[in-house]
């Protein structure tokens, strides 16, 4: 396993081992939401949280001035969890689920499910500006 300069897991690394120990159409789709965020966003930071014996792996976590989303899968889903959701535009409609709460909103891809990449790129792109725009 990679390591960063501090001696850490590499984030990026630990990312790749995850999406490579999926597999299938879990792994296939966490990879393309993944490539899609780092288009949205050159500066994203990738990291890798709530590591614990349950879940070794952790979370994959997308950060720029705070976190942008998360990136958890379960058996039947991958689970796109953005922090701030419920102060970002959604014209697209990608958020389909955590509706009611207060902050945040999440986009559940089901097996066979396809993202419109451009209006997803556009939703990372104002989760990174939201959290610039509070970090002034």
């Amino acid at each position: 396993m990679a390591k960063t300069d501090s001696g850490e897991d590499d984030p990026s690394a630990l990312i790749d081992a995850k999406i490579a120990s999926l597999g299938g159409w879990r792994g296939e789709t966490l990879a393309r939401l993944r490539a899609l965020i780092r288009q949205a966003d050159p500066d994203i930071v990738e990291a890798v949280k709530w590591r614990k014996p349950a879940n070794p792996a952790g979370v994959p976590v997308w950060e720029h001035a705070g976190i942008v989303c998360t990136g958890e899968t379960y058996k039947d889903k991958v689970k796109l969890t953005f922090a701030k959701g419920a102060a970002l535009a959604d014209p697209s409609g990608l958020f389909n689920a955590s509706l009611d709460g207060n902050a945040r909103r999440a986009i559940d891809l089901f097996e066979g499910d396809a993202v419109n990449a451009a209006a997803f790129k556009t939703l990372i792109r104002a989760a990174a500006d939201l959290n610039l725009s509070k970090a002034k």
